[in-house]
């Protein structure tokens, strides 16, 4: 199953890929808004926000790591890939400028700007990676701890941290 977006109220629409072929043009009317618009069936041009295809070949092409993002209410697994500097981590949102790792999620418990986590080398040239909380309205959890407004934490590969009612795995870079 595949996730269409609706350019006007940003909702779902899912629809079975495997009864069309590439290059097949299909048009959708969403249910909440009405508004019709048409998607071609192939390779998209534009950035893939959903990586559900391929996810652990996924995972190796960012060069500082991923998360993995497992949304607990929905059961949706997304990879988004760091990069050096800051990776704000936010609920998506059009327009939301700040974000540079944007969460596709419904799930209200999930800031616009929810948090951040720096990807920078330390002194012996090895990645480090410090997470913070935005601040966000819910708060950032690490290892079932609540991160306070201004406490960094360093992670490691593997660390499980919560936002909202979203478990996000840190992984990386081998």
């Amino acid at each position: 199953m595949k996730r269409v977006r609706c350019p006007k109220c940003d909702n779902y629409i899912s629809f079975d890929e495997t009864k069309y072929t590439a290059g097949q043009k299909l048009i959708f009317q969403c249910n909440d808004c009405g508004k019709e618009f048409a998607i071609r069936i192939g390779v998209s041009k534009l950035r893939k926000l959903q990586k559900d295809e391929n996810p652990d070949e996924e995972a190796e092409q960012g060069d500082y790591g991923s998360i993995v993002v497992i949304e607990n209410v929905f059961h949706y697994k997304q990879i988004i890939p760091l990069k050096l500097g800051d990776n704000f981590i936010g609920r998506y949102h059009k327009g939301n400028e700040i974000v540079n790792c944007p969460i596709e999620t419904v799930d209200p418990s999930v800031d616009y700007t929810h948090c951040c986590i720096n990807v920078s080398y330390d002194k012996r040239g090895n990645l480090k990676f410090i997470l913070r909380d935005g601040p966000s309205n819910t708060g950032t959890f690490v290892d079932n701890e609540i991160l306070g407004d201004k406490e960094r934490r360093v992670i490691e590969d593997g660390s499980l941290f919560t936002i909202g009612a979203t478990s996000v795995i840190l992984k990386t870079k081998a």
